[in-house]
C-alpha cells in the first residue's frame, strides 16, 4: 500500500468524521467523504478500549488486510474514508469481519 492512500493527520480524521456521512454496522463504523485527489485514501481508527496496543495493532493489520482485498475488486474511486472498530470486532473471526466490512463498503459505494 502507498502512503499517499494512507490518512494519518489527526485534523484530516476529525475533518472527515465532522462531516457526518456514515455507515455502521456491529463490526465497524465508515465515515466517508468525497475528495478532489482523484484517488482513494483510508485511515484507521481503533480505541483504547479494545485492548492494549498489541491488540490495537493486530487489529489495524486485520483491517489494512480487508482493504488491500476491497481495493483489488473495487474500481478506483475518489473518496476519504476513516474505518472504525467497534467492540463487536473482537468477538468474530477475520472472515466474519471482512463479510461485515464487505457490506458496509457496498452500501457506501451505492
Amino acid at each position: 500500500m502507498k502512503n499517499k492512500k494512507i490518512i494519518k493527520k489527526n485534523f484530516e480524521f476529525q475533518e472527515i468524521i465532522s462531516k457526518q456521512e456514515f455507515h455502521r454496522n456491529s463490526a465497524f463504523v465508515i465515515y466517508y467523504s468525497k475528495n478532489d485527489k482523484g484517488y482513494f485514501r483510508y485511515g484507521i481508527s481503533v480505541g483504547k478500549k479494545l485492548g492494549n496496543a498489541v491488540i490495537r495493532n493486530k487489529i489495524k493489520r486485520q483491517i489494512r488486510m480487508m482493504i488491500q482485498d476491497q481495493i483489488k475488486i473495487l474500481p478506483e474511486f475518489s473518496y476519504d474514508i476513516v474505518i472504525i472498530a467497534r467492540n463487536r470486532m473482537m468477538q468474530n473471526s477475520f472472515d466474519q469481519n471482512q463479510k461485515e466490512l464487505n457490506k458496509l463498503v457496498v452500501r457506501f459505494l451505492k
